[in-house]
């Protein structure tokens, strides 16, 4: 399947969360069983070659693309979560969003230092949650140079902030800001 089919599922819903913002919804794509192995297969070939030795992905759409990116190319996943969901030893960062704060978790015993950790999440917007899971994934031994999107928000500069931060940021589609 294209890469503009895999667009194409994506939905548009107008006025949400606000009035004014266009939410590109990806459960259209994941309902669809033939465009989420698509979506998935894409990925894994664009890391191929990469010496990736783990996928991580963010709670909770980055699960779902990071598990099976993750099982596709034969190795582990790693679960970034919210705070208070993993049990033992954690370490964790803070990151601003657009009206406040939050934190991101990880298990530290689950990195091996100086290991390959690619990102893998649904959608980059303005980067805030995949800069804290890299800097987090990097706190605990990381090396973290590559990221995969399926959505990429160019005109909100998240891609871009990430390539600053030394990591390879690439995605399946883009919407160009409306």
């Amino acid at each position: 399947m294209s890469l503009a089919d895999l667009k194409a599922f994506i939905r548009t819903v107008p006025d949400f969360p606000v009035s004014g913002v266009k939410f590109r919804d990806i459960t259209t794509l994941i309902a669809d069983g033939a465009g989420l192995s698509s979506a998935i297969r894409h990925l894994a070939e664009r890391l191929t070659g990469h010496s990736v030795t783990a996928i991580a992905g963010m709670e909770a759409r980055g699960f779902i693309f990071g598990a099976a990116v993750a099982a596709e190319l034969g190795i582990g996943f790693l679960p970034v979560r919210k705070p208070g969901k993993l049990p033992g030893r954690t370490i964790s960062v803070a990151y601003a969003l657009e009206y406040g704060d939050d934190r991101l978790e990880l298990d530290p015993d689950t990195i091996r230092q100086g290991s390959r950790v690619a990102i893998v999440d649904d959608l980059i917007a303005t980067g805030g949650t995949a800069l804290a899971a890299t800097a987090l994934l990097r706190k605990a031994g990381a090396i973290v140079d590559r990221a995969e999107f399926v959505i990429d928000l160019p005109h909100l500069g998240g891609a871009s902030q990430l390539r600053e931060a030394g990591v390879n940021v690439d995605a399946l589609v883009s919407f160009a800001g409306d």
